[in-house]
């Protein structure tokens, strides 16, 4: 096993479980054993669990800044540009639903004695995307809490999804569900977009 695939592997196992248990409910020996090494092993590539959170956080956050600055770089500043922007946010969040599920831990208070996560990595996003459709939006319409919205309720569907008639939860993984989903969303964001989609 090479360092970089060591690391890949501890930090995929540490991912899985800091987004199942959080940070306080996942233990290092607990990573150690999903990902099939020692502690010793996981201390070698990558430190304590503090430095293990921060690393999983930061490749987090840098696949997020990836799809999201792909995406904006392709965004015309219309409807269909808004809500294709939208449709590559929900496809990135099915794709890594773990990634919602970390921020939704932090939401909960989860690892609250690792301050300043957000400031790092939340801001900068919210201003990438606000800046990129606040000329999409009607006057009227707060676009950071726009995107809060779109946020708030793709990772609230991907963790904790909504109730059928049988009182199942239906997530982002279930393909129905997922196409109700997108097209209440779409919905919610047309209403906030300029009646002709383009600037004033």
């Amino acid at each position: 096993m090479t360092s970089d695939s060591g690391r890949e592997r501890i930090l995929d196992a540490a991912t899985r479980l800091f987004a199942d248990l959080g940070y306080d409910g996942a233990s290092t020996r607990l990573i150690a054993e999903a990902a099939g090494l020692n502690i010793a092993t996981v201390a070698y590539h990558v430190g304590g669990k503090r430095d293990l959170y921060l690393a999983v956080m930061e490749r987090a956050h840098q696949r997020e800044r990836s799809a999201l600055e792909a995406a904006v770089a392709e965004l015309t500043p219309d409807a269909d540009g808004v809500l294709r922007l939208l449709d590559r946010y929900i496809d990135f969040c099915v794709a890594h639903p773990e990634i919602p599920a970390l921020w939704m831990r932090r939401w909960l208070s989860d690892a609250a004695d690792i301050a300043d996560l957000e400031g790092r990595y939340v801001r900068s996003l919210m201003d990438l995307v606000t800046g990129a459709v606040g000329e999409a939006v009607g006057p009227e319409v707060d676009v950071e809490y726009l995107v809060w919205s779109v946020i708030w309720c793709t990772h609230g569907f991907c963790r904790g999804g909504v109730l059928d008639a049988a009182g199942r939860r239906r997530r982002i993984d279930d393909p129905a569900a997922l196409v109700r989903f997108r097209s209440h969303l779409r919905r919610m964001v047309s209403a906030a977009l300029r009646p002709d989609g383009a600037p004033e």
